[in-house]
């Protein structure tokens, strides 16, 4: 059984929507923030990126950045930006970019099926990242970010959302990046109801962006728990931190965006002899295309040509369901292991024509990416079941609506 819980959210007038979304803290650095919330007190960013309005150069774990990013969320809520739900709800919430449309809906998910795998993951996440968001979580006692989950569809549960996508909407944003973004309040007790034990019936939940997000709200979860049981306060497991925040889509609506990397050098090695070296570990052919066309292949392009690179067998290891698996499936910690491990310096050349490019298949599901291939949710949900590891690192993507906050 999966859990979606209502809850009551703390979320922008409808007025104020479109100054109040912001993209993710983790997809643009402090001056990138600083830039989209310049003079607009509104902004998420101001809580989920509170350097910005630190002095330039303040560390960003400095403890002046958590204390800020508390002292403006309780702001947003004084001011009224913010305002906090009358009754628990659950929410429908649509992302549209150019043709493609894509409707789940946002509530409450359970800390214990994590705990337990029936919330899948297929990523390692990194201590760094996961010390800040929980303390992120911890002081601002809040999940000010919702965790991206995908399920196997159920039609009804589709049938449901349609017929509330017919009704008048209390959010139709388009932000800067021209995606459209609409949400509906499901508050009637019937219909709620009936959505909850829907999703009661969903075997498994998994985890398509947000693994540090929800290790944070684990983390929290488990350091209030153990703080309960030291003072003996007993627990029913229906508190507030047993629970995070989430926005659930059905995986037939999603699709796989192609996961791209820039090599600004070759590492002292010419064009022919860098060649030579990939032939080892790949089967090297000029292609008249960028995008994979199968499993366990590469695009290169090096010199203006494009080249598929396919691994060749025995070049990784195959029972290792993050290096390599009998299963079909690809993933850059396989090229990354196998021709990247000189370290040459990577990133991106902006308005440049790139010396050296590499695309895969992404097989995480972001928001509303572009297809490269014909695997689909389907195939990343049964390696997910099968592995509940990492099989690729994720590429930038459409995020969610950041706008809504639930207090823990």
């Amino acid at each position: 059984m999966s859990q979606l819980k209502p809850f009551r959210a703390h979320r922008p007038r409808p007025q104020l929507a479109a100054q109040v979304a912001a993209v993710p803290y983790d997809v643009v650095n402090t001056q990138e923030a600083a830039e989209l919330a310049k003079g607009n007190p509104h902004s998420f960013l101001h809580v989920g990126r509170p350097e910005i309005d630190l002095p330039a150069g303040t560390d960003t774990h400095a403890d002046e950045v958590y204390a800020k990013g508390v002292a403006n969320l309780r702001a947003l809520i004084q001011n009224g930006t913010l305002f906090h739900e009358n009754t628990p709800c659950l929410y429908v919430y649509q992302q549209r970019m150019g043709d493609h449309v894509q409707a789940g809906m946002v509530g409450l998910c359970s800390v214990v099926e994590y705990e337990t795998g029936a919330i899948k993951r297929h990523e390692f996440t990194r201590k760094d990242k996961e010390d800040d968001r929980t303390r992120h979580v911890t002081e601002q006692a809040a999940n000010a970010e919702p965790v991206f989950l995908t399920y196997k569809a159920v039609p009804y549960i589709d049938h449901i959302v349609n017929d509330i996508r017919k009704q008048l909407p209390v959010y139709d944003v388009v932000t800067p990046d021209g995606i459209g973004h609409t949400v509906w309040v499901v508050s009637g007790e019937t219909v709620v109801y009936e959505l909850v034990n829907l999703f009661n019936g969903v075997p498994a939940l998994y985890i398509a962006d947000g693994h540090h997000r929800t290790a944070a709200a684990i983390r929290y979860a488990q350091t209030r728990r153990a703080e309960a049981q030291a003072k003996g306060v007993a627990l029913t497991g229906d508190e507030p931190f047993e629970s995070f925040m989430a926005v659930v889509f059905p995986h037939d609506q999603l699709k796989i965006m192609d996961y791209n990397r820039v090599v600004k050098d070759l590492n002292g090695l010419s064009q022919e002899a860098f060649l030579t070296k990939v032939k080892e570990k790949f089967d090297v052919t000029v292609s008249s295309h960028r995008a994979p066309q199968a499993p366990t292949t590469f695009g290169m392009y090096l010199g203006g040509t494009w080249y598929e690179l396919k691994a060749k067998p025995g070049s990784f290891p195959a029972p290792d369901p993050v290096r390599g698996s009998s299963m079909p499936r690809i993933g850059l910690s396989r090229f990354s292991c196998r021709m990247l491990t000189s370290r040459p310096r990577t990133g991106s050349l902006a308005g440049k024509e790139p010396g050296l490019a590499f695309s895969s298949y992404q097989v995480l599901p972001r928001y509303i990416p572009k297809v490269v291939g014909p695997w689909g949710l389907r195939w990343v949900v049964g390696v997910a079941s099968n592995f509940s590891l990492t099989l690729a690192r994720k590429a930038s993507g459409v995020s969610p609506f950041r706008s809504f906050t639930t207090r823990l």
